[in-house]
C-alpha cells in the first residue's frame, strides 16, 4: 500500500496528476508517446510493482493505463500537479464515478485543510 513512489529522480504519489513520455519505435522511426493523467493506485513489491495512470478522453470516456515501474521504454515522467497531500487513500477506484469537477472540489478542500493546520479528527 504504497503513497509515493520514485522513478528515474521523480517521485510522485496516488493523487498526482503526471504526464508519462514513453519511447515508441514504429519500424525504423522512433517517436514520443505522452499520457497525462491522474494515478490512483500503486500495486505491487519492487520485481513487479505498476502504477495505474487515468484520464478522460473524448467523448467522456475514461482511459487508464497501467505502466510497469520497471519498463525501460519510460523516457521520463513529470509532475504537472500534486494531489497527495489531500489523499487519505492508497487506492483512488471512487474518482472513476465522480465528475472531473467533483475531484477538483475534492483537491480544493484538502489544499485548504493543509494551509489551516488543521488535520481533522480520527
Amino acid at each position: 500500500m504504497a503513497l509515493k513512489i520514485s522513478i528515474k529522480e521523480t517521485e510522485f504519489g496516488v493523487g498526482d496528476r503526471i504526464r508519462v513520455v514513453q519511447k515508441v519505435k514504429d519500424g525504423d522511426k522512433s517517436r514520443e508517446s505522452i499520457f497525462e493523467g491522474m494515478v490512483i493506485s500503486i500495486k505491487g513489491r519492487e520485481p513487479g510493482k505498476t502504477f495505474l495512470v487515468r484520464r478522460i478522453g473524448e467523448a467522456g470516456i475514461g482511459i487508464e493505463r497501467i505502466f510497469p515501474v520497471n519498463l525501460p521504454s519510460i523516457d521520463k515522467i513529470i509532475v504537472v500537479k500534486r494531489g497527495t497531500e489531500g489523499v487519505k487513500r492508497s487506492k483512488l477506484y471512487y474518482t472513476r464515478l465522480k465528475a472531473p469537477t467533483e475531484i477538483e472540489m475534492i483537491y480544493k478542500k484538502a489544499g485548504s485543510r493543509i494551509k489551516s493546520g488543521s488535520k481533522g479528527n480520527k
